[in-house]
C-alpha cells in the first residue's frame, strides 16, 4: 500500500514538472518571437497628406504586433537631389534615413516626391520604392501611384520594400517570380492591382521575422 502511494506520488509530480516545463517552454518561445521583432519607425517627408501615413500605419498594425512608430515630418535632404535636381536619389534617401535608425529598428520613409535610381543602363530610373536587402531602411513614393486607390498602393509598396530589408526576395532580379505576389518586380510599371499577398516561399520568411501575415 506504501509502495502504491508512493507511486502516486512521484507520478503527480512528474506530471506538475512536464506542465510547468510545457509552460516555460510556452514563455520561451513567446520570449524569443518578441526578441525577433524589431520596431518599425514610419517617417514621412514633408509634403506627404498625413492620411497616407495614417493609412500605412493602420495597416500595417494589422499585419505587425510589434511596436509601430510614426514620427513627425521632416524636410527632404538636398544633398539627395539629382544631378538636374528633378528627383531624388532614393540610395541616398535610405542611407540618409539609416542613420536613425537604431539597434533592433527597422524605418520606412514615405514621401509624395518623385524618386530614383540607378538601373541597369539607365543611370537615373523612376522609381516607387527602394530597400536594402537585407538590411534597416527602405523608402516608398506616391509620386508614380495612379487611382483611386493610391493609399492601398502606397502600403503594398510600403510593406514591398519592408519585405526587402528581412531579406525578402534574394534572388538574382531580387524579386520574386510569382505574378500576384507583394515582392513581384515592378518592371517599371504600376502592375500593384495584380499584387494580392505574399506567396507561400516570402510569407514564411516573414512569419519567421515575427509578422503574423494571413
Amino acid at each position: 500500500m506504501h509502495a502504491f502511494l508512493l507511486f502516486v506520488i512521484i507520478l503527480l509530480c512528474s506530471c506538475k514538472n512536464a506542465h510547468n516545463d510545457h509552460k516555460t517552454s510556452l514563455s520561451s518561445n513567446k520570449r524569443q518571437n518578441q526578441q525577433l521583432k524589431h520596431s518599425i519607425i514610419i517617417q514621412p517627408f514633408d509634403g506627404l497628406p498625413a492620411s497616407s501615413v495614417e493609412y500605412v500605419a493602420e495597416e500595417l498594425h494589422k499585419i505587425y504586433s510589434g511596436n509601430i512608430i510614426t514620427k513627425e515630418p521632416i524636410p527632404l535632404p538636398n544633398t539627395s537631389l539629382n544631378q538636374n535636381k528633378t528627383r531624388y536619389r532614393a540610395d541616398s534617401l535610405i542611407r540618409y534615413l539609416d542613420d536613425f535608425t537604431k539597434e533592433g529598428q527597422l524605418i520606412i520613409g514615405l514621401t509624395n516626391k518623385d524618386i530614383s535610381a540607378t538601373k541597369g543602363k539607365y543611370p537615373d530610373w523612376g522609381i516607387m520604392g527602394l530597400g536594402f536587402c537585407p538590411g534597416k531602411s527602405c523608402i516608398a513614393s506616391t509620386f508614380r501611384l495612379k487611382g483611386k486607390n493610391r493609399l492601398e498602393k502606397l502600403f503594398k509598396v510600403a510593406i514591398h520594400e519592408l519585405g526587402h530589408t528581412q531579406g525578402l526576395a534574394l534572388t538574382e532580379t531580387n524579386h520574386c517570380p510569382e505574378k500576384t505576389c507583394l515582392m513581384r518586380d515592378a518592371e517599371g510599371k504600376d502592375n500593384l492591382d495584380e499584387t494580392i499577398n505574399f506567396c507561400s516561399k516570402c510569407k514564411p520568411v516573414l512569419i519567421k521575422a515575427g509578422w503574423e501575415i494571413k
